[in-house]
């Protein structure tokens, strides 16, 4: 590995690269010595999952690729340059990006824009797939450029954050802030809502920036970096922040979970509960999937424990998805687990094609989507 890569580490290899570091030997489920990935076993379930429809759309690996979803249409894309449309799960147009992508997909009604490892950012037509726009940004686009209010907003492997115009993909703004010398990939798109774009960074900030000019608005300290080594202190908001109303909550890896006020940036409360993964809101509880596995549930207004879920050790979960009185995560296996949202109790449990779910899962009207790192989407019906 050349010496410029090592300033960086992938937050969904992080096991495997890390291996050797007795810091990270919890984490590794693959590991010769230490703890081992639970084996699932048997559940009584109280509901029941099926797949509403599937297509494979190419293999995604090394990279994360997470589809977008406008009303019911669905797109997706792969490394091989492969973007599709579906709508209720019906191909409508399959393209081929004469480029190698690596980040990808963020939409609108009238545009999807996706990114590659040399920086470059391509936005098409969304009726058609009809190549509108190519944009050059600093560096690899890791993670879904954001779709919203005109604007295409691309986070880059630097941590740089540039907007584009929509329409013909002249740059507006950009937004950079220091880093410290190792800090995590990040493969989680900026969040905009209204005036605000919301993004999580290394030293465990979430920055609140002007969507119309790319000024900070606000900076909240989600976790602070602890440790004596470099590797020790990275402590980087990688996942997505979640919002309800008010409220945005985020979680940074070897940190903490935190919630501030959405427009002000006041901590509301905190938790020694670290992620990579990510975290989901409702109109009760804070959901996380911690680093080793387990789900918790913690009151939105005070952060205290309602349960945890703890019998899927080292499986490197997804955030979770509250959904329907339940809650959803994959895994490692291609295996999505639901859960009842009153207790974590196992309810239903469905195979996919076996390759790891790095994405996120999402909404799909009443169903769950997602797209595994083999190259299949799936939607999922829960009874």
């Amino acid at each position: 590995m050349r010496r410029m890569l090592v300033a960086t580490v992938l937050p969904v290899l992080l096991p495997a690269l890390l291996a050797g570091c007795s810091s990270f030997d919890a984490l590794n489920p693959f590991a010769s010595s230490g703890p081992k990935m639970a084996e699932l076993q048997p559940i009584q379930a109280t509901a029941q999952a099926r797949v509403v429809w599937r297509d494979d759309v190419g293999k995604g690996k090394p990279y994360t690729f997470v589809p977008a979803v406008v009303g019911s249409t669905t797109y997706a894309a792969a490394r091989d340059g492969t973007v599709v449309r579906f709508d209720d799960g019906r191909p409508v147009w399959r393209i081929k990006a004469e480029k190698q992508l690596s980040g990808g997909v963020g939409a609108d009604q009238r545009l999807l824009a996706v990114g590659t490892v040399k920086g470059e950012v391509l936005a098409f037509d969304a009726a058609d797939g009809k190549l509108l726009w190519e944009a050059k940004t600093s560096s690899e686009v890791l993670a879904p450029p954001a779709v919203a209010g005109g604007l295409v907003i691309v986070r880059s492997g630097d941590h740089r954050l540039t907007a584009y115009g929509a329409v013909d993909g002249s740059r507006k703004w950009i937004y950079q802030r220091p880093t410290p010398p190792l800090s995590v990939r990040v493969m989680a798109a900026p969040v905009v809502v209204d005036k605000y774009v919301f993004v999580g960074f290394p030293g465990g900030k979430l920055i609140a920036v002007n969507a119309d000019n790319g000024a900070p608005l606000w900076e909240g300290t989600v976790a602070l970096p602890k440790g004596a080594t470099e590797l020790d202190r990275i402590a980087d908001v990688s996942s997505l922040p979640v919002i309800d109303g008010q409220m945005i909550c985020a979680v940074a890896f070897q940190g903490r979970t935190s919630c501030f006020d959405l427009g002000t940036g006041n901590l509301m409360w905190g938790r020694d509960i670290s992620s990579s993964a990510g975290l989901s809101i409702d109109s009760r509880y804070v959901y996380v999937s911690d680093d080793q596995g387990a789900v918790h549930a913690l009151d939105k207004a005070t952060g205290s424990s309602i349960w945890k879920q703890d019998q899927l050790f080292l499986r490197q979960l997804t955030s979770p998805l509250a959904s329907e009185g339940l809650v959803a995560v994959a895994d490692v296996e291609g295996v999505v687990h639901l859960l009842n949202r009153d207790d974590g109790s196992f309810a239903a449990r469905l195979s996919t094609d076996g390759s790891p779910v790095r994405a996120p899962l999402q909404k799909l009207g009443n169903e769950l989507l997602l797209q595994t790192q083999g190259g299949g989407i799936y939607a999922i019906g829960v009874q």
